[in-house]
């Protein structure tokens, strides 16, 4: 919105060095053709007398952002939270995520989940199966995505994917393949795919139902006979900071106002939700943090939603938050 096109990916850039300057281990990306919100929410949208129509703002795609961002940075990890299984095979996605992690010296991870969005499946014409065929679609693709980056050739027989002598170079730099995070909290599937296969999670909610999940997959591990300790638990929040806690308000406010303006101002209140569990002073923020770090979350990934317009919430997270949790 208001930025023009042109001025894109000065910005983006621009934040992209910012990111990698100021400590951050790694910036990440998300996987969407469609913007969001309000394409989601579809059953709730229905019937809603004077529903704007999705917002049609532009959304990049994610895997050649990746490239462009490994040429612009040198040191920062590169990741997106997270790539939609089904919006390609993945003996493809493993040879884009190969490609990018050598032209990078090895910074790539590779976030992945079943996918949700149904919208953006039917409007790119995608066919959108039940969960529990997109979760096993999920589980094929990962373990055709390991085989590529650590064979020489693949052939791999499933129920949704066959693959007959496939070549698997280049190799990844990292060894023994590109870290895989398996994204979401599904209890019964999700969190079995990730005890086998996953290097890291990546599952939102608050402490309690972070500890729930975290026993879930400890679980999940012991059935399957994993190891459970050598899954780092990483955590997702949206995020404003203020020097006061009054400033972070005010930008909680803001973007609900932004948001207002292209849906329902009741649907735009129930968006920014999701941003009060992370937002307020850089003392509040570390107060929350140590709480997940407490049950076990290593690694927390954040969304700063102004960051185009306003770095004050990221360089204040920067200068303030990391170094009381590193």
């Amino acid at each position: 919105m208001e930025i023009p096109k042109s001025d894109h990916w000065r910005i983006i850039e621009d934040r992209a060095k910012l990111i990698e300057r100021s400590g951050f281990e790694s910036l990440w990306v998300y996987d969407h053709f469609h913007n969001w919100p309000p394409g989601w929410w579809k059953e709730q949208r229905e019937g809603v007398e004077g529903t704007p129509d999705p917002v049609t703002d532009v959304t990049y795609e994610a895997w050649t952002m990746m490239a462009a961002l490994g040429a612009v940075t040198s040191t920062v990890r590169l990741g997106q939270m997270c790539t939609c299984n089904t919006y390609r095979p993945p003996a493809y996605l493993a040879k884009v995520a190969a490609t990018i992690d050598v032209f990078t010296g090895g910074r790539v991870e590779m976030g992945i989940g079943a996918g949700w969005y149904e919208d953006e499946h039917h409007g790119y014409g995608y066919e959108f199966l039940p969960p529990k065929d997109r979760l096993r679609m999920l589980r094929e693709g990962i373990e055709i995505m390991k085989a590529f980056w650590t064979q020489d050739e693949v052939d791999y027989e499933g129920r949704f994917y066959k693959i007959e002598g496939g070549l698997g170079d280049p190799k990844p730099v990292q060894q023994p393949h590109i870290p895989v995070w398996v994204a979401g909290g599904g209890e019964q599937v999700t969190l079995r795919i990730a005890a086998r296969h996953a290097d890291y999670t990546n599952f939102g909610g608050d402490v309690e139902t972070f500890r729930r999940k975290s026993e879930i997959l400890r679980q999940h591990c012991e059935d399957l006979g994993t190891d459970y300790d050598r899954i780092v638990r990483s955590g997702i929040f949206s995020a404003f900071l203020g020097e006061t806690e009054a400033e972070a308000q005010d930008k909680i406010s803001w973007l609900a106002s932004r948001l207002g303006k292209v849906m329902p101002q009741e649907r735009a209140d129930q968006f920014v939700d999701q941003f009060r569990l992370m937002t307020g002073t850089p003392e509040q923020v570390v107060e929350r943090l140590k709480a997940y770090e407490a049950e076990g979350m290593s690694y927390a990934i954040l969304n700063f939603a102004d960051i185009a317009y306003d770095t004050s919430s990221l360089e204040l997270f920067a200068t303030r938050v990391i170094p009381e949790l590193s």
